[in-house]
């Protein structure tokens, strides 16, 4: 068995998945809008500065968690953005469901000292 081969075999399996092609679809639908996407974009901004302000030790503004929670509420009030968030998460679930299946072979045993 090639272990290459096998994860050109899962790359497609993946593409052939209904979260993945749900996932495609509900992204090009909502990413048409112009408006809709500079929403998600900004989002997105707002949301990984906060992750990084936590990752690099900073206490995070309240305030700003808040604002960050009114716009995702805000969004998911829009259809076809709610659609592609939840497309995202189903998509992001099976991801990771594959990462921790791969993360089981990756484990060493290795011997105490």
């Amino acid at each position: 068995m090639n272990v290459y081969d096998e994860a050109h075999k899962l790359s497609g399996a993946i593409r052939e998945s209904d979260e993945y092609k749900k996932y495609v679809e509900k992204q090009k639908k909502v990413f048409s809008d112009d408006k809709n996407k500079e929403m998600i974009e900004d989002f997105r901004k707002k949301a990984l500065e906060i992750q990084m302000e936590q990752l690099s030790g900073k206490e995070i503004d309240k305030e700003k968690i808040e604002r960050l929670q009114k716009l995702e509420d805000i969004l998911m009030l829009n259809p076809n953005i709610k659609d592609f968030f939840i497309a995202e998460m189903n998509f992001s679930q099976l991801i990771s469901d594959i990462y921790k299946i791969l993360d089981d072979v990756m484990k060493l045993d290795l011997p105490e000292k």
